[in-house]
């Protein structure tokens, strides 16, 4: 075993999304593989039942654990910490068991780093992890997430937030880019991209969870084309998207157009846009030291001016303190 041993610890329990603890656990076996074995991951399933039990996840498939929750003794590097979501009568609900949240609070003090996966989040949440802190979990629970915990910042549209030594990510596959983040901190960017590499991912996603929450959390479109012309700003915010454009796009008069698209998104086709635009604009803050005037340009801003206005209009602060607030360690 390497001496540089990084012990990994995650969290199984009956109704675990299986993805959320399968996905992380291949990231940091494939960076060992990388590294020929010098990044030391060395991933452990840990269950409320005792060492060797069975676990079924929400898939069906069961998970054997390596140790119980009693057995997991010091020398924790880092706590993974997915979740389990019940049907509600407004969709699905974030469970939280008791019993997970008391060991978690137990363990946390002497571990180097925490994650949550997905809705995991609120089970750091109700072991108090995640007051005063800024934290993200899958769209379909972030309000769920807010209004039972009134002290955490929750901001639904981010893949992945770190706060200090406290990270949560986004939604199902989100586990991924949480993962290659963490090992990106450890090893450094050129081993997490080897590892995104041999995961056929991006190592840095394009967009946010709102991508896939804003048009999900709608009853589908009437139209298919409003749908599709969505998916073509989303893939080319720099090109010219004026109101003017896009109806030509659809072979619509500009006004027939203005009419349409407002009615299936509820969002004037400038409005949309914009936001479309400051949202690229807060991942590339988030992820990357490009200056301001790249940001606009890249992501059809067109100048740095134009730019906060937008952030103004759109999250009430500047390019500039967005930044200082949410860039990324990575």
């Amino acid at each position: 075993m390497p001496t540089n041993t990084r012990r990994v610890v995650i969290a199984v329990f009956p109704d675990v999304d299986l993805l959320d603890v399968t996905g992380p656990a291949e990231v940091f076996a494939l960076a060992n593989r990388e590294t020929g074995g010098r990044a030391g991951y060395e991933v452990r399933l840990a269950g409320p039942g005792p060492a060797g039990g069975a676990v079924a996840t929400s898939a069906g498939v069961r998970l054997v654990t390596d140790v119980s929750f009693d057995e997991v003794g010091p020398g924790v590097d880092t706590l993974l910490v997915p979740g389990a979501v019940e049907p509600g009568p407004e969709g699905p609900r974030a469970r939280t068991d008791q019993d997970v949240v008391d060991w978690i609070t137990a363990l946390a003090p002497g571990v180097r780093r925490i994650a949550s996966v997905c809705v995991g989040a609120h089970l750091l949440a109700a072991a108090g992890l995640l007051d005063g802190r800024t934290a993200t979990t899958h769209w379909s629970t972030a309000a769920q997430l807010a209004a039972d915990h009134p002290r955490v910042t929750v901001d639904p549209d981010p893949i992945f937030v770190r706060s200090g030594r406290v990270w949560t990510g986004a939604g199902i596959s989100a586990c991924l880019d949480l993962s290659l983040a963490l090992v990106a901190e450890d090893l450094g960017e050129e081993t997490a991209l080897a590892v995104a590499r041999q995961l056929v991912v991006y190592l840095k996603r394009q967009g946010g969870q709102s991508q896939f929450s804003v048009p999900l959390s709608r009853p589908p479109a009437a139209r298919r084309d409003i749908d599709a012309l969505r998916v073509h700003i989303g893939e080319h915010l720099a090109e010219d998207l004026s109101a003017a454009a896009l109806a030509a796009r659809m072979c619509l008069s500009e006004r027939h157009f203005a009419r349409v698209f407002t009615q299936e998104t509820g969002s004037t086709p400038a409005a949309y846009v914009e936001a479309a635009r400051v949202e690229a604009a807060r991942r590339l803050l988030e992820t990357t030291d490009r200056p301001l005037d790249a940001v606009a340009r890249d992501t059809g801003l067109r100048s740095v001016e134009t730019l906060q206005r937008a952030f103004r209009r759109q999250l009430g602060t500047s390019p500039a303190a967005y930044r200082r607030r949410f860039r990324t360690a990575v």
